[in-house]
């Protein structure tokens, strides 16, 4: 796979977002952002898929953002923590909790962003919030992550969700040696560094855009010693396939922006 910034850009699918591009959203929005919180304990783990499978999962106007000609599909659990408002402090007992997410990489009109398949979270009242005013499909889930020492992870979930297909998720993981910053153009920046998300509504008649600021992310290697889930496959998605791509990431301060049509 193409390591270098030259050669992304040849291989560049018409349409697609450019090195500029995705430069270009790290920048921080202007205004003032909506939320603010801190995302630690991350577990990147992503897998090569054919971009033909996943177009079909999208809303019409989003298209699959590739890398060498591939899609990437992703699973990965993490902590939130510090979440407030932009007009308050946090709250006891909502401002910490696990996540774990199911997503691809997509673009529209040259913006590249996430798209998620689902968001499990333990914490009621952030689902209620991000499915009412970021669109987003987050369910609840009973969660545990355990840190047996610094650098071994354990996580397990049951999704709990009502009228949602079942699903449960199992790993656990060794957080090895800091990796050196993602290179623009590489496959390390493609599948980490995102700073935009993409949303519908309940009806999928309206489509929505927001954007997502943070220090680039600190990485480490890792390896997953146990791993079992179905979150995928409750997507009506095939397992994945031969050994992911791994990353360990975090902590990194965030800040969110209203989610905006487009």
């Amino acid at each position: 796979m193409p390591d270098s910034p030259l050669a992304t850009q040849l291989l560049t699918p018409p349409g697609s977002p450019t090195l500029t591009d995705r430069l270009a959203l790290r920048e921080r929005p202007v205004g003032t952002p909506l939320l603010r919180q801190e995302w630690s304990d991350l577990l990147f783990m992503h897998w090569p898929v054919p971009a033909a499978l996943l177009q079909p999962y999208l809303p019409p106007r989003l298209t699959i953002d590739t890398h060498d000609g591939m899609a990437w599909l992703a699973v990965v659990p993490f902590r939130m923590s510090k979440v407030r408002t932009r007009v308050s402090p946090p709250v006891p007992g909502a401002d910490e909790f696990l996540e774990l997410n199911v997503r691809t990489y997509v673009h529209l009109d040259g913006v590249p962003g996430v798209w998620f398949f689902s968001l499990d979270a333990t914490n009621a009242l952030a689902v209620w919030t991000a499915r009412t005013f970021f669109h987003l499909p987050y369910l609840r889930a009973n969660m545990r992550m355990e840190s047996p020492s610094a650098q071994l992870r354990q996580f397990t979930a049951k999704r709990t969700h009502a009228r949602t297909p079942a699903a449960q998720f199992r790993a656990t993981w060794n957080i090895g040696a800091p990796l050196p910053p993602a290179e623009p153009g590489s496959l390390t920046f493609f599948l980490t560094e995102r700073y935009c998300l993409y949303a519908n509504n309940k009806d999928q008649t309206k489509l929505y855009r927001g954007r997502v600021a943070h220090a680039p992310w600190p990485l480490s290697s890792v390896q997953v010693l146990h791993y079992e889930s179905s979150l995928v496959e409750s997507h009506g998605l095939p397992t994945p396939a031969g050994a992911p791509v791994l990353h360990a990431g975090g902590p990194v301060s965030v800040e969110l922006w209203p989610m905006q049509r487009v």
